[in-house]
């Protein structure tokens, strides 16, 4: 009996503390361009912590089905993620977007005991919040010109044809990054964009975005000639120490390609590669290359060193003069002032000991002498007589 009356007061406690499943954060509809990606978030507390699932809605009316989602589905387009700490948080991202994926998208919890059971209506039921995701084709944009390559300068406009909604504006992007002074809040389809003076700096990828719902834009790429210049063309290390030469790449596009020679006393040149002797360690990056030499050798390693970058548009090099100093060459501002120091104590030292009698007492003061004070005192000694 006092078994059952326990159990009836736990049960008590767990229903006054148990709270029902509740929104904090509902998925937002969403109208993406096709082969974009869209993401739809939820967010749901409750005591238990609520479990979330996502479904599809297929259908209207009677004919309406709902279909779960999971991570991978629609050919590994899907990514869903959840995570349970001090609420429920799940998300779904579909990536790759096409037309078939236009619908209604629902984000549903629940933290019934029962919620999954087959053969039991769950007391607290599903609650249910749901966002569209219409993916529309991606409206033309006319460029001119198409590319750019081999130019001073160049006049870069876009024309967008058919917008899928009204344009409220347009601004100018370089490598995914604004530029300052483009952005305009007018409805013109029509924007233009003017390279005064195109260098290795210039090139890159300019995109002309119109403010529609949703935003769309376009690509003109600026090709400029590949540009290779070494971070130091003159270094130095010590020998047995690491030494280290880089080299920077510039224009668009970037480098495919990096290599590094050395240049034999001949005017050959020997070509490096990564574990070449095992005293080389070469890492390179689209716009960066590193070489290291490990293990330095004033003869083997002094020298010439040419690093290379290829890309589409061609070659281009740098030279760097690599200079190797002995490991006691830093000693020898040491060594000197030490030998000055010796050489002036053993002068000082030979002085004193050459030094007269009377120039170790040059400078005292005389002694005086009471001799005329006797011969008066003997005077007047014989005056009195």
């Amino acid at each position: 009996m006092k078994i059952l009356l326990v159990l009836s007061a736990l049960l008590c406690v767990y229903r006054a503390s148990a709270s029902t499943a509740g929104f904090i954060k509902s998925p937002l509809s969403q109208m993406k361009l096709l082969g974009g990606w869209a993401e739809l978030q939820c967010e749901v507390v409750g005591d238990p912590l609520p479990e979330v699932q996502w479904w599809f809605v297929e259908g209207h009316g009677p004919e309406e089905t709902l279909v779960q989602l999971f991570d991978g589905a629609r050919e590994g387009r899907m990514v869903v993620n959840a995570t349970y700490v001090a609420h429920a948080t799940s998300s779904v991202v579909l990536g790759n977007l096409s037309l078939s994926d236009s619908g209604t998208y629902e984000c549903r919890a629940s933290n019934d005991p029962d919620r999954n059971e087959l053969k039991k209506t769950p007391k607290i039921k599903w609650i249910r919040s749901q966002a569209n995701v219409l993916v529309f084709q991606q409206p033309l944009i006319v460029t001119d010109p198409a590319e750019v390559s081999n130019r001073t300068s160049a006049l870069l406009s876009c024309n967008l044809t058919a917008p899928t909604s009204p344009i409220k504006g347009s601004f100018w992007m370089k490598n995914d990054l604004e530029l300052d002074g483009t952005r305009k809040s007018t409805n013109q389809a029509y924007i233009e964009f003017t390279l005064n003076k195109i260098n290795a700096q210039a090139g890159g990828q300019y995109k002309c975005v119109f403010v529609t719902e949703p935003e769309v834009s376009e690509v003109i790429e600026v090709k400029t000639p590949l540009h290779v210049s070494a971070y130091k063309h003159s270094e130095q290390g010590n020998e047995r120490d690491r030494g280290v030469m880089v080299c920077h790449g510039y224009g668009y596009p970037l480098p495919t390609d990096w290599a590094w020679r050395k240049i034999q006393p001949d005017g050959t040149p020997f070509a490096i590669a990564n574990a070449t002797l095992d005293k080389y360690e070469i890492k390179t990056t689209p716009n960066k290359t590193t070489l290291s030499i490990l293990d330095l050798d004033m003869e083997q390693d002094m020298g010439d060193y040419e690093c290379l970058a290829t890309s589409e548009l061609g070659v281009a090099s740098d030279k760097i003069h690599l200079r190797v100093r002995s490991r006691l060459a830093a000693l020898w501002p040491f060594l000197g002032i030490v030998a000055e120091v010796i050489i002036l104590v053993t002068i000082i030292f030979i002085y004193e000991k050459r030094r007269t009698p009377d120039e170790i007492s040059d400078g005292s003061a005389p002694l005086k002498s009471n001799s005329t004070n006797h011969k008066e005192k003997n005077v007047r000694q014989r005056n009195s007589n």
